[in-house]
């Protein structure tokens, strides 16, 4: 142990976070058509965006009025401005248009704004002395006579009758920021939108993270000039410790700071929702360094103290979000559900073993309001008055997702409300009161269908379209096969494979697995696209390989707590031993030749990619590996030390569980991949591996993108070379077809 390279680099302060989901064979599950809608409250009506206008539609007659034309956005004469999106006023009277947007880490979160009141049609940009397109997350006061923002990590206030702009915060900088969160925050929690007004109107509440403490990580560019370009990102890696996050509330009036009393060492724990409840009160959410411990606090804005109301602590880490949720969806927020007039709240818990809905007082008495061996996926909706809560839930295939409905006493059943004709999985976007949705149907054989229902008998209220026949001429060709695999220890998985055309038993072929195997990203879906290939040119099918996927313990299906948790200080073992064992029950299969099986992933799976040719150099003869993390201790610390504790204290873990510990085990064909530019995670991953590869003579190809992100999608011509290198190398050392 003490000659582990990993050893070596204890305190390497560099590398960054966490998986983007570029998983090219599952970007069809994003409901894009329900993030581009806005409910009214009545829930009889929604708006979204047609053609660049606004417009209302009422349901169930499923009638459009344009609420902001073309005309009403077109500024001095020029082209319309583009609606990139928009937010009312309470009262209906104006709208707050988003336009100009640019890209901050993962989303286009900074932009301009423009102010239309709709009676007088009187537009107006708001912000318009601070750098162009610098605003973030602008929202209306409660009675809509101001605009609040984040401009350069500053919050500002802006009267909307007199024009007069007002700097609350004055001290904001890279290093120490209000209102919005750094890299590690955005990435790891989806916390983006960090300041709130009361609702009365009187009070700002913001968060201040100061990490001013945090190393940097320096990205280098080295393409856009003849001399390179240093791009600094504040970046806590596993064991540094977090930026100290505090809560401060402004007085809109007085323009004065207090700041709120929050038990515990700020540098040892982390602020992941806050929300006012009252002209005076608001909630937050704290977890402990680890993760393993959450309360929650009841904070008065006049006192400043804070009230501990619950707490809940797990022997792993409590899941604050999950991917279940779209926590990479600009409009994602961590919002406490209220209920009983502000008086308790909707909250989810893992405790009893499984992930269920409770209904929690301001006093911390809970009532359980779903059961039974199953995890609710997503909450919808519920309506007090009908005593309704909707969910999503998968109880007997967690490659599927349906919709339930239960009693808010918690008294009632689950009772499946998706007509049980269509397998597959299902998207809903709700209106509040659980009378309407948008419905969304796919599975790995029937392209994305959706139509509009009423919730009461999951009827369709689209006048135009007949469901049914959608769905018929959105069938395609069966070639997808989903099926379980158990491995000696008796663990079961699911899996799904594609075989080659004109398939004979009788001939032996080369497998693909495609890999992500960690906490943040399950593969084995049933959506349509699941078994699309994604960087390969041409089609595996038609040039004879087989191509698998396997979901392993750790990855977040709904099989309840101790399947997702069981991979607790074990990523890089676990995984990588499950993903073994399966793959030496697939080459007991007559048509499987055991000279040719690849692997490839991105990401968290590239860094398995790894694993697996280090680890088990006996199965896999050819890996392909993508912007992989191959030190764990480059890692962000909110990702890493979740999923595997403290270095400090299970060093070994994190060293185990490294391909950089492993490397000098290689004996197969590895390409490995990485964006010299890539923010999330780090390069010197690349250079740390190439660098222990070399010591051990191991010969492999490299290819580094000058300036390329995590995606690798910058640049003229990037995805053409990136396949094409990809494929040629495939075909190369693994060749497609049966023997």
């Amino acid at each position: 142990m003490h000659n582990s390279p990993l050893r070596q680099t204890v305190n390497v302060s560099k590398l960054l976070s966490f998986v983007i989901l570029i998983l090219f064979n599952l970007l069809s599950q994003v409901n894009t058509f329900a993030q581009d809608i806005k409910w009214e409250n009545d829930g009889h009506s929604y708006y979204t965006i047609k053609n660049n206008e606004v417009v209302q539609v009422s349901l169930p007659s499923n009638t459009g009025k344009t609420i902001v034309t073309k005309d009403m956005v077109t500024v001095l004469g020029n082209n319309a401005l583009t609606i990139e999106d928009f937010y009312f006023s309470d009262d209906r009277s104006k709208v707050m248009i988003y336009t100009h947007t640019n890209k901050v880490w993962r989303l286009n979160t900074e932009g301009d704004y423009y102010v239309l009141d709709l009676a007088s049609k009187k537009l107006r940009q708001i912000g318009k002395s601070l750098p162009k397109s610098s605003l973030r997350f602008a929202k209306f006061s409660p009675d809509g006579s101001k605009v609040a923002y984040v401009s350069l990590y500053n919050i500002y206030m802006e009267d909307l009758q007199s024009q007069k702009i007002t700097q609350l915060t004055k001290d904001g900088n890279r290093k120490l920021i209000n209102g919005t969160f750094d890299w590690a925050y955005e990435e790891e929690f989806a916390c983006r939108d960090g300041f709130q007004w009361s609702p009365d109107g009187q009070h700002i509440s913001f968060w201040q993270l100061d990490a001013r403490q945090i190393r940097d990580y320096y990205m280098m560019n080295m393409t856009d000039s003849v001399y390179s370009k240093v791009i600094p990102v504040e970046y806590p890696t596993s064991g540094q410790n977090p930026s100290p996050a505090r809560i401060g509330v402004i007085n809109v009036k007085k323009k004065k700071i207090t700041w709120q009393n929050i038990p515990g060492d700020p540098a040892q724990h982390y602020i992941v929702r806050m929300e006012w409840n009252s002209a005076n009160e608001f909630l937050i959410q704290q977890l402990n360094r680890k993760q393993n411990e959450s309360k929650i606090f009841i904070c008065n804005a006049t006192t400043h103290q804070s009230k501990l109301i619950a707490t809940e602590k797990e022997d792993t880490w409590i899941d604050v979000l999950h991917t279940w949720q779209d926590s990479y969806g600009i409009t994602f927020r961590h919002r406490f559900q209220w209920m009983d007039n502000r008086s308790s709240f909707l909250w989810t818990s893992e405790k009893d073993g499984w992930r269920h809905v409770y209904k929690m007082g301001l006093d911390g008495k809970e009532v359980k309001l779903t059961h039974g061996d199953y995890d609710v996926m997503e909450v919808h909706a519920y309506n007090e008055a009908t005593n309704e809560l909707f969910f999503m839930a998968s109880p007997n295939n967690a490659t599927q997702k349906y919709l339930y409905k239960t009693t808010l006493d918690g008294k009632g059943k689950a009772l499946r409300l998706t007509p049980a004709k269509y397998e597959g999985t299902h998207e809903y976007s709700m209106s509040p009161d659980g009378k309407f949705a948008f419905h969304t149907f796919q599975n790995a054989y029937t392209k994305p269908v959706s139509q509009t229902i009423a919730i009461d008998g999951h009827a369709n209220i689209d006048m135009k379209d007949n469901f049914d026949d959608k769905v018929a001429k959105s069938t395609t060709e069966k070639i997808v096969e989903f099926f379980k695999l158990t491995i000696p220890d008796g663990t079961e998985m699911d899996a799904f494979m594609v075989k080659p055309k004109n398939f004979d038993a009788s001939i032996k072929y080369p497998v693909v697995f495609y890999v992500y195997t960690e906490p943040w990203g399950a593969n084995v879906k049933d959506v349509f696209g699941v078994g699309q290939t994604g960087l390969y040119r041409g089609n595996m099918r038609d040039d004879g390989y087989i191509y698998i996927a396997i979901d392993n313990r750790g990855t977040p299906a709904p099989k309840g707590r101790k399947w997702r948790k069981s991979i607790y200080r074990k990523i890089g073992q676990l995984n990588i031993s499950d993903q073994a064992m399966a793959a030496r029950e697939i080459l007991k299969w007559n048509f499987v030749d055991p000279d040719r099986i690849a692997v490839w992933g991105w990401s968290g799976g590239g860094s398995a990619t790894l694993n697996l040719m280090f680890q088990h150099p006996d199965i896999y003869k050819t890996g392909i590996s993508v912007a992989a993390v191959g030190n764990q201790l480059t890692y962000d610390n909110i990702y890493q030390e979740r999923y595997m504790g403290l270095p400090q204290e299970n060093l070994e873990d994190f060293v185990n569980g490294s391909p950089i510990t492993h490397a000098k085990h290689l004996k197969g064909n590895l390409l490995y991949i990485h964006g010299t530019a890539d923010d999330n995670v780090h390069y010197n991953n690349a250079e740390m591996l190439v660098n222990e590869l070399i010591k051990h003579n191991k010969q492999f190809q490299f290819m580094p993108y000058p300036n390329r992100s995590h995606g690798i999608s910058e640049g003229q011509g990037t995805f053409l070379h990136l396949s094409t290198l990809f494929t040629e190398y495939l075909k190369k050392h693994c060749p497609g077809g049966g023997k």
